[in-house]
């Protein structure tokens, strides 16, 4: 049986041999991966600039473009130099690194998109007291606890993967998947399972459950009220509706 010392690094066989059209979908993937930086910096300079949009809920919204960047930054980069590698094939290190960020990054984007869920709650619920409920310090607070959130749920469960003993090293994709190096390894304990249950808890399923909650409330605000008021609150959440179709 092999040990963990001898698997140095991972093979990401999703690449396969694709030749000449290497050229092809490295434009491609630039293209796409500069366009999403640009696009995403641009808005938050916008934002950043005009005084008007100094407000929570385009705050967070920047906090999730600026998550989208991150992502990219952390899966984009990589593909591209696989594009030219003959091997295709990656450290550990890098590979960890990778899944750390990735990981870390859709924490983040889950965890941002509740913290805005509960801005649009307290406007459209709470009104009056939205501007001491959400004013700057809370804002930059939430901020604050939801990439620290990320971070430490992300460690938790990378402590587990790395201590892993693995018996092959090809990953069925094009990137590092956290579930398929688990896969990988001789053996994994009930700890190791329990603790990718709770990943997985903490990640989607907290913040799906508060993004929940916060829409049921402002739906049945929105239908005990009139139709005037029905549309603003359409309008409040727009920006919401925008970042997460965008997503």
């Amino acid at each position: 049986m092999k040990n963990s010392t001898e698997v140095l690094s991972f093979v990401l066989a999703a690449y396969g041999n694709i030749g000449e059209l290497k050229y092809l979908y490295f434009c491609i993937m630039l293209l796409w991966y500069l366009s999403i930086c640009v696009t995403n910096t641009a808005v938050i300079m916008v934002i950043f600039l005009d005084k008007r949009l100094h407000e929570p809920m385009y705050i967070l919204l920047c906090n999730l473009l600026a998550n989208e960047i991150g992502v990219s930054t952390a899966l984009y980069p990589l593909m591209m130099s696989q594009m030219f590698s003959d091997t295709h094939e990656v450290t550990l290190p890098w590979c960890f690194l990778q899944m750390c960020c990735l990981s870390t990054c859709g924490s983040a984007e889950f965890c941002s998109l509740a913290a805005m869920a509960y801005d649009r709650y307290v406007a459209i619920c709470r009104p009056l007291h939205y501007n001491v409920i959400m004013n700057t310090k809370r804002v930059g607070t939430i901020t604050v606890v939801v990439w620290m959130y990320s971070f430490v749920n992300s460690m938790f469960s990378f402590s587990f993967v790395i201590r892993l003993k693995f018996c092959g090293n090809v990953i069925d994709k094009l990137f590092c998947d956290h579930y398929i190096i688990i896969k990988l390894a001789c053996s994994v304990s009930v700890l190791n399972k329990i603790s990718d249950l709770l990943h997985t808890f903490v990640t989607i399923v907290i913040p799906f459950s508060l993004i929940s909650v916060s829409y049921i409330k402002i739906l049945a605000v929105c239908l005990n009220t009139s139709e005037e008021s029905r549309q603003k609150a359409v309008t409040t959440c727009t920006p919401q509706i925008f970042s997460v179709s965008g997503d």
